[in-house]
């Protein structure tokens, strides 16, 4: 039997600023809303996968992962992770992105999910995430970005490959056996050309390949 591949999925966000030297509060605050939104993300992400096998059941219809739900789930989801639920009380702009993000993928969904006598269905984790993604940036104006992106080797979408940052990140921090499973990386840098906050975070540990 082949040993199975497992795909390490990284998540970052990248939030434009207006100068590279931001006081250090606004630097913890991007710090921390980064880590919000990225664990909202995969909280989302979350229930896409562990109902992966009931969305392709062809013997049931309605699937109970309305928008609703699955909004329901998600945050159920972040405050498992965090302890703490979901506050909107702060940087509500960027969070209910991610929350519309994730209602309009669900919505548009609802007829390919429910279809009764289909298996497979092509709804994956990974396909989700990425349509999340794209409706997150667009609901921002493109202010800030979500990509999911992994080592060049296991990218098979090209539109998801890593970016000399992201590359050089997971090379440099990831790859290292001193590297810390779940501790994300991030820095004041550009994109483009134009200053950018940039915040990384690693779901798994990647082995070197050297």
């Amino acid at each position: 039997m082949k040993a199975m591949t497992r795909f390490f999925l990284l998540f970052f966000i990248i939030t434009t600023a207006s100068t590279i030297s931001t006081p250090i509060a606004i630097a913890d605050e991007k710090e921390v809303l980064s880590k919000e939104l990225s664990t909202l993300f995969r909280s989302a992400r979350k229930v896409i996968s562990v109902n992966q096998k009931h969305i392709n059941d062809s013997s049931l219809g309605d699937k109970g992962l309305s928008a609703k739900a699955v909004i329901a789930k998600a945050k159920a989801n972040y405050k498992a992770a965090t302890g703490a639920d979901l506050d909107l009380a702060t940087n509500a702009k960027a969070k209910q992105a991610m929350l519309n993000a994730v209602m309009d993928v669900m919505d548009e969904a609802q007829e390919l999910i429910n279809e009764k006598g289909a298996g497979f269905k092509g709804f994956l984790p990974a396909i989700f995430a990425r349509q999340v993604a794209t409706k997150f940036t667009s609901n921002m104006d493109g202010k800030m970005k979500i990509k999911l992106t992994a080592p060049k080797k296991y990218v098979r979408n090209r539109a998801n490959r890593p970016d000399k940052w992201e590359h050089k990140t997971i090379e440099s921090k990831f790859k290292l056996p001193s590297y810390e499973k779940g501790k994300p990386f991030f820095e004041n840098t550009t994109v483009k050309g134009k200053p950018a906050y940039r915040y990384i975070y690693c779901r798994n540990t990647i082995p070197s390949l050297v």
